[in-house]
């Protein structure tokens, strides 16, 4: 992962390439094709979750937990995803342009915890600083660190992305694995 500074530095064209993307998306049909020039950051792997919001709310959220591929290619197709293809809304059509504001998160590798419970994983974590990955029996879910401003409380953040991976809130087992990380938002409201 390529330092803080260096993503904030890039930040604009982070969020260039982002709007590209959507914009390709309502024209094309289709993702923008990534850059064939990728200065520093952006040719090197890179896990990225772009978020759109409307109004204030959520209107889409996709994202690469891990890096696999160069950041500037995970940017553009996770744009297009976000504003095309969350399965919790609706293709976005044009007349909600105007409104949109659009986040870049560009993750850090989760690094796995060690827990004797909820207790002490809920211990471990830093409210406002770290995002988290759970799994669990086949089920999975993430939430990037600026969740902590809407779920302030470990418990409540822990239940809610619990419920996301389709757990019960109060699930827990001695399979149950969890990953935290951080990351640099670019765009934010």
């Amino acid at each position: 992962m390529t330092s803080a500074d260096a993503i904030a530095a890039i930040g604009d064209r982070l969020t260039e390439l982002a709007w590209s993307s959507i914009r390709h998306g309502l024209t094309g049909g289709g993702p923008a094709p990534a850059p064939v020039e990728r200065p520093g950051p952006l040719a090197e792997p890179g896990a990225v979750f772009v978020s759109l919001h409307r109004d204030g709310d959520l209107r889409g959220c996709i994202g690469s937990p891990m890096a696999w591929r160069p950041l500037a290619e995970d940017i553009v197709d996770n744009a297009f995803k976000a504003a095309f293809r969350d399965p919790r809304f609706p293709p976005l059509a044009a007349s909600e342009l105007d409104g949109l504001t659009l986040s870049v998160s560009v993750l850090t590798p989760p690094l796995p915890m060690a827990f004797r419970d909820e207790t002490d994983l809920l211990a471990q974590l830093r409210p406002r600083i770290d995002g988290l990955l759970i799994e669990d029996g086949g089920r999975r879910a993430l939430f990037l660190p600026s969740v902590w401003e809407q779920l302030p409380d470990g418990r409540a953040f822990l239940a809610h992305l619990k419920a996301k991976a389709g757990l019960a809130p109060n699930h827990w087992s001695p399979t149950f694995k969890a990953s935290r990380f951080q990351a640099v938002e670019i765009g934010k409201e």
